[in-house]
């Protein structure tokens, strides 16, 4: 790490850059070799998070429905949206993750079945997201560090623009909005048949929940999606992922992926297995803990995430943590922030 990669103030000025290749192919076909038969035994599709999905929709719909009744009051209503609502939401966000990898249902050529159950998740969200993330999140797979095509990375304007607790927590608020604008900027695709079939279906979910739930259902609805990805112990997987905290001296070979192994996976279809998921994306998420059990020697001495709570807590209060502290795959001279 030159002295030119931080300012003043301790905040780095350009991101990490690797030399060597990312390391998931490389892990994997060395997991492979050893344990082939066990772990190939995980790979494919399972259909058991199912009807726990169902039922956190209606769940939220029910709630929508009768917060006119039950939290009447507006801090009862915003508190009870942000806290439950906000973790409800987050783990079908982190479902419609699962279905954008067609991990829930067994596919024929077209996968339609996964693409319909994220739009079913997207009606309790208020927003539509399925689709469209999943074309960015698999490209996040395929390019993961390649600027011009991962839309997980900050942009070069978000880390010279957000580098002090104040900004940061600006920043991890509006998480939602940037990872809705950043792919539009970084990355446009054009809107695809699907995606035209999810933004109709929730618009007119939307305006059926208003006629019966009122404008204030619908809301409770948005802002559990909105509350549950920036300010929530859930919301600490968007920077434990990926995020470097620690950086490594520029010899050695930098960790660029994080898991976390706490209770929280419970909610969360087990997003925290991150390294897991990586190395082997057509695992799901339920049968991940046992990627870490088949092969300890490979993840145990990794370096972890243990709370995500803490994990927002120092990205905001840590003067030396900001967008920069993400690993990239090569560095483009003409984009330089020095």
């Amino acid at each position: 790490m030159g002295k030119g990669a931080r300012g003043a103030e301790g905040m780095r000025n350009d991101f990490l850059y690797r030399k060597v290749d990312e390391p998931h192919a490389e892990r994997k076909k060395a997991i492979l070799a050893k344990y082939s038969n066990e772990i190939n035994k995980l790979q494919g599709s399972d259909w058991r998070p199912a009807p726990f999905v169902v039922a956190i929709v209606f769940f939220q719909l029910a709630v929508a429905y009768y917060q006119k009744d039950y939290l009447q009051s507006n801090v009862a209503f915003f508190l009870f949206a942000w806290i439950i609502g906000g973790a409800l939401n987050h783990a079908l966000s982190l479902m419609t993750h699962e279905l954008s990898h067609n991990l829930l249902f067994q596919e024929g050529p077209k996968p339609w079945k996964n693409q319909y159950f994220g739009i079913f998740c997207n009606v309790a969200m208020g927003i539509p997201s399925s689709t469209t993330f999943k074309k960015y999140h698999l490209d996040h797979h395929r390019n993961q560090g390649d600027h011009d095509i991962d839309t997980d990375i900050p942009t070069f304007m978000e880390g010279k623009l957000f580098r002090n607790p104040f900004t940061k927590a600006i920043w991890l608020l509006l998480q939602p909005a940037f990872y809705a604008l950043r792919p539009c900027i970084v990355a446009p695709k054009t809107m695809e048949y699907m995606d035209f079939v999810n933004a109709f279906t929730i618009v007119m979910t939307d305006l059926l929940i208003v006629k019966v739930c009122g404008l204030r259902g619908l809301l409770y609805l948005i802002l559990s999606s909105l509350l549950g990805m920036g300010f929530h112990p859930v919301a600490g997987h968007f920077i434990s992922e990926h995020y470097v905290f620690d950086p490594l001296p520029d010899n050695e070979t930098q960790n660029e992926t994080f898991s976390y192994y706490g209770p929280l996976n419970l909610i969360c279809w087990n997003v925290g297995y991150h390294n897991e998921h990586h190395d082997f994306p057509n695992i799901p998420g339920w049968r991940l803990p046992q990627v870490r059990k088949i092969a300890p020697e490979f993840y145990d001495n990794l370096p972890q995430c243990h709370s995500w709570s803490y994990c927002l807590y120092r990205y905001v209060m840590d003067p030396n943590i900001g967008p920069y502290n993400r690993v990239l795959k090569d560095k483009k001279e003409s984009k330089k922030s020095n």
